[in-house]
């Protein structure tokens, strides 16, 4: 089984509360702050390595290729995908201001048609962006079945569907796919029971979360192959379907107000939240 996962590299996410806005709404600014793999891909990867392991080592024959569209740098952000257990990786030069949902989709597809994958795996979304289009538009484009927003994943045992379980407002939806096909996670997908693929035993349990890259596994990622090239050696057209106008910082919050009793609580929920 082959298995192609999709990443970006974001600016840290716990440290959000770092990133300004450059004077007169031109563009964000997130100098300062380290550029670490975006965590709903983190977990696309951790969801890959699932799918080919039998709990302990990887099943012979299954392979996990990482693509990444982005600054010569984001070869270092590939790298510890590769730490984690991925096999090699694709990186195609471009900068973050030229790239938009439906370029890295159209990007992607050509990736796709060349590498064969059975089976794509992406972050819902990125944590920078919130655009979540890349995967949707990608099935489309490939005309795949497809399924977002994945908190489980069962790999049947001829390896040729899946089901994936989506967690919605009223439970669990349960969807079959057949693969080839194209699959977002969230972040409930690196539970210890989330992943299925019929080899790993039913009484084993990963650990919480995506696994942290063990120091023998970092320096065998140095020697793990990435090949670079720039985007538009993929023959896609690099026009861009949305631009941002300008940004903004959200109002600073009001200080709250100290209420003597119930009654006065009630009265200006009413008549200045209006939320009564």
């Amino acid at each position: 089984m082959k298995i192609l996962v999709s990443l970006k590299r974001t600016a840290d996410p716990d440290n959000a509360n770092k990133v300004k806005v450059a004077p007169g709404g031109a563009k964000i600014v997130t100098d300062g702050l380290e550029p670490k793999l975006n965590p709903f891909d983190e977990a696309a990867v951790e969801a890959a390595l699932r799918l080919t392991e039998n709990g302990k080592a990887r099943i012979a024959g299954d392979t996990i290729s990482i693509v990444s569209f982005g600054p010569k740098e984001t070869s270092t952000n590939i790298r510890q995908a590769l730490a984690m257990g991925a096999d090699g990786g694709l990186l195609f030069h471009a900068d973050d201001e030229s790239l938009d949902g439906d370029l890295v989709a159209r990007a992607m597809a050509k990736v796709v048609e060349s590498e064969k994958p059975d089976l794509v795996i992406l972050g819902k979304q990125a944590v920078d962006g919130d655009s979540n289009q890349v995967g949707q538009i990608l099935a489309e484009l490939l005309q795949w079945p497809s399924a977002t927003f994945a908190m489980s994943i069962e790999l049947a045992k001829d390896k040729k569907s899946v089901i994936v379980g989506r967690e919605v407002d009223g439970g669990v939806v349960k969807l079959k796919l057949q693969l080839p096909a194209v699959i977002t996670v969230d972040l409930r997908i690196v539970s210890p029971k989330a992943v299925n693929n019929n080899v790993t035993p039913p009484t084993f349990a990963y650990p919480e979360g995506a696994r942290y890259a063990p120091l023998p596994m970092i320096i065998k990622a140095k020697s793990k192959p990435i090949k670079e090239a720039p985007l538009a050696s993929l023959g896609v057209d690099a026009g861009l379907k949305v631009k941002y106008d300008s940004f903004a910082l959200p109002p600073a919050r009001k200080a709250g107000k100290k209420v003597k009793d119930v009654a006065e609580l009630v009265s200006l929920l009413r008549s200045e939240a209006k939320v009564l």
